[in-house]
């Protein structure tokens, strides 16, 4: 056995309340083995201990942890290791890949430095040796032009080629156990498509075992063959992969596959962890939409363009949005898809005028918003609002709860006193599932999905008609994301909100949209109804994406 985990307990100190020291238990009492040559799925929603367990390998964890228990490695008890030994093992038999690339590569180096400083450390190889194995390293995963990008700094890469420098670097002293930490949570599903074959690929090629860590099942079901499930820091599960698909005994695993959207079903809500528990059974009763609901937002010819530098006095430019153009009905969603770099993201903030447009038109009851100024634009402002991806950074760190729902309100002028807009402000956190404690809470104080929900009972305080949800769920698990997915359904039957929802993700897509729009390189490849487009895709561009979506398990070829 490379790696068996035996009664783990992670505990971290919390300081002292009234004298008495606290202790929060994150890992209670975990065992699972990893094989030689096997790939190990760790899943389980956010704060579930996952992260936690797997980082006490090699005890990257903070300086307030507690551990008890046995990691044994190759038979040593990694618990019982020092510090000169831990150092030994990192990166050369035990290597890491985080889930950000840009927090985990160091800015200010080259990709050629820090690949080469495993294999100088470790391996002892002299600076021009490294460069010749780096170079290699970069051509195995996948890195056009490996001997040019050796001098390239983080920065000018794009996400997925980040994530396979992580990979080269982690891969760089051929280690026997590879822990990949939530790996392609933050790649469109292609890039993700790739590194996920790229994994399979080289842990076959290397003879490695590989800890996968992650909440999306799609994924698990395609690269692992055991499947270790945990919940509030315990184990709930542990089989091979085929049974926790096709025959999962724990209604908590039961639970977590029936959240997942999918691109075969086409439920009115999504199941919840709690509804699964409680054996609440599935809506299906989808509510027909309006056809001819009349048009609140038409985009003709939308184009963005960014100008960059060329040599030492010129310049260049990039058109990051050609011409694009739909139309959204009252209470519809529009579907924007595409790999990164494709422009959905930069069409969104463009029509919202974050991004100044390079030409086109927006119509939002027949006024162009692109030519309004001042009084006027801001009046159209509260009417159009966003929420974004990141929860973490769209909420001011600095402000209460209270004040974030608050300043909305004051800017606009909406309501007619202090009261009357504190009284807006908790009924708004009511509606998305909150109460009134949070008022008085920083952002910090809650959880991804939480502050999710919070970013939008910002946007509805200024009861706006349309929503642009630029990637609003690809940072939360699945149970989240279902519970953010039917807040955003039920408030659009309430309130009649049109949306424009901009994802990676086609199986979300496909649950809340009614049009999807395809983009690529700034263009659109295909727009259709959304049931038309999934069954049958016109162009080649929208058939590869949704290949490239993780299915789960179907099974392992002969």
């Amino acid at each position: 056995m490379l790696l068996s985990i035996q009664d783990l307990k992670v505990a971290f100190r919390m300081g002292k309340v009234g004298g008495q020291a606290q202790r929060q238990l994150a890992v209670k009492g975990v065992s699972f083995d990893v094989p030689e040559n096997s790939t190990v799925a760790l899943v389980g929603e956010s704060g579930s201990g996952k992260s936690v367990t797997a980082m006490s390998i090699l005890n990257l964890l903070p300086s307030n942890a507690e551990r008890e228990g046995r990691i044994l490695f190759q038979g040593r008890d990694l618990l019982q290791a020092g510090q000169r030994e831990l150092q030994a093992i990192r990166g050369k038999d035990i290597a890491c890949v985080f889930q950000d690339p840009m927090s985990s590569l160091n800015p200010v180096f080259t990709v050629a430095t820090q690949i080469c400083e495993p294999l100088m450390k470790h391996l002892g190889m002299s600076r021009r040796q490294a460069l010749a194995r780096a170079e290699e390293l970069l051509a195995e995963v996948g890195i056009p032009e490996p001997r040019r990008r050796l001098q390239a700094y983080p920065h000018e890469m794009s996400g997925g080629q980040q994530q396979r420098v992580m990979i080269a670097v982690a891969l760089a002293c051929a280690p026997k156990l590879l822990i990949a930490d939530e790996p392609t949570t933050a790649l469109d599903v292609t890039i993700q498509r790739q590194v996920m074959e790229l994994m399979a690929r080289l842990k076959e090629s290397h003879r490695m075992s590989l800890l996968f860590i992650s909440h999306d099942l799609g994924v698990v079901g395609e690269i692992s063959d055991q499947v270790v499930v945990m919940r509030h820091g315990q184990v709930r599960e542990n089989a091979p992969v085929e049974r926790i698909f096709n025959d999962p005994q724990d209604a908590y695993t039961k639970a977590l596959l029936a959240c997942r959207p999918s691109l075969t079903e086409n439920p009115a809500r999504l199941m919840v962890i709690d509804d699964h528990i409680a054996g609440r059974a599935a809506s299906t009763d989808v509510k027909a939409k309006d056809a001819n609901a009349p048009v609140v937002l038409e985009v003709t010819g939308l184009r963005k363009s960014f100008w960059l530098k060329q040599g030492l006095f010129g310049k260049r430019e990039f058109q990051a949005v050609k011409g694009v153009s739909f139309k959204l009905r009252k209470g519809h969603t529009l579907g924007v898809v595409g790999e990164s770099g494709s422009g959905k993201t930069t069409m969104g903030l463009t029509l919202l005028r974050l991004h100044e447009p390079s030409g086109g038109q927006v119509l939002f009851e027949g006024r162009d918003l692109l030519r309004m100024s001042g009084a006027d634009w801001l009046h159209m402002r509260r009417r159009i609002q966003v929420v974004f991806q990141n929860p973490y950074a769209s909420l001011n760190p600095r402000f209460t709860i209270g004040q974030t729902l608050r300043e909305p309100m004051e800017i606009h002028g909406i309501g007619a006193d202090a009261a009357e807009r504190q009284a807006r402000a908790v009924a708004l956190l009511e509606r998305v599932g909150l109460d009134e404690s949070a008022l008085a809470k920083y952002p910090h104080e809650f959880s991804g999905g939480q502050r999710q929900r919070i970013a939008i009972a910002r946007c509805l305080t200024l009861q706006p008609e349309v929503l642009v949800l630029d990637e609003a769920v690809s940072a939360l698990d699945v149970s989240v994301q279902a519970q953010v997915l039917n807040l955003l359904k039920d408030l659009q039957d309430e309130f009649g909100l049109s949306y424009i929802f901009i994802s990676h993700d086609l199986a979300v897509v496909k649950f809340i949209s009614d049009e999807v729009l395809v983009m690529q390189n700034g263009d659109v490849v295909e727009q259709a109804p959304t049931a038309a487009l999934i069954a049958a895709p016109r162009e080649e561009y929208t058939r590869r994406l949704l290949g490239a979506v993780p299915r789960g398990y179907q099974g392992r070829p002969a």
